[in-house]
């Protein structure tokens, strides 16, 4: 007699397609970094083209709540009242987003003391608030040819309706016109001019990138430290009796500061035929 015995069956399957996962460029997430013994808060920069294949815009909620995250994150435990350092890139922030931020670091023991932009209306939002400034000239757009030679005219102006108190810098890659003191301990640098409606008893450097033509001009003339290009003169040791407009420039034998009404008399006869 035989037995039959029943035969397997072997039963083959597709492997199953991998899932694709959208890999997250972590400079395009809200990010800490450690360096110099301060905290650089980094937010993702604003893509403008529609076209992107990761284009990851966040709206302002999504950036706070990455924040939070990361803020109530262990990883990110540093000494009591250390520096923080804002790098928004081209990112626009109002006044009330910049005084959220700081609150919120606040709240861990941290303390947001610069912004750094790309944006001149973030850059106004954060003296109003208070905070020191680093403008940078806005990076190429992505639909930019790499050859392109990119422009050497200096960024719009800065205008600014503060007073700047003392411990605020300001920089800017073009010309900056305060209206307001400029307070001793604080600091104003520009690419460009520096005009200031009222009294001037800050740190100022004009033509920070080598312009020797730069002009620094006040009401009230009584910085520190002056300085327009390469060359370097202290201000006033004492307050002048008399109060008028002045204007430093840079001549033969290096920085002169002036009555504004000369200065501009010699600028009309030097362009007279």
């Amino acid at each position: 007699m035989s037995l039959d015995t029943p035969t397997s069956e072997l039963i083959t399957t597709e492997p199953e397609s991998p899932v694709s996962v959208l890999e997250v460029d972590p400079n395009l997430q809200v990010r800490f970094k450690r360096e110099d013994g301060r905290l650089l808060l980094f937010l993702p920069p604003e893509n403008n083209r529609e076209d992107s294949e990761t284009n990851l815009n966040h709206t302002w909620t999504e950036l706070w709540q990455q924040l939070k995250h990361r803020l109530n994150g262990s990883e990110h435990a540093e000494q009591p009242q250390t520096e923080v350092h804002l790098i928004a890139e081209n990112r626009l922030l109002d006044v009330r987003q910049l005084q959220d931020i700081a609150e919120a670091l606040n709240e861990v023991e941290l303390q947001l003391k610069r912004v750094k932009t790309s944006r001149r209306q973030t850059a106004v939002a954060a003296v109003m608030a208070g905070y020191s400034v680093d403008q940078d000239a806005e990076r190429e757009t992505l639909t930019q040819s790499v050859s392109e030679p990119s422009p050497s005219t200096l960024a719009e102006p800065l205008y600014l309706k503060k007073t700047v108190r003392s411990g605020v810098d300001i920089r800017h890659p073009g010309t900056i016109v305060i209206f307001g003191d400029v307070n001793p301990g604080s600091s104003i640098i520009a690419d460009g001019d520096i005009i200031i409606w009222g009294r001037l008893g800050g740190n100022v450097h004009a033509g920070a990138k080598g312009n020797r033509n730069s002009l620094i001009m006040a009401l009230q003339m009584e910085p520190k430290l002056i300085r327009i290009a390469d060359q370097v003169a202290r201000g006033p040791e004492t307050s002048p009796e008399q109060v008028y407009p002045e204007v430093a420039y840079i001549n033969a034998n290096g920085i002169r500061i002036s009555h504004a009404r000369e200065v501009a008399k010699a600028r009309v006869l030097t362009l007279e035929p």
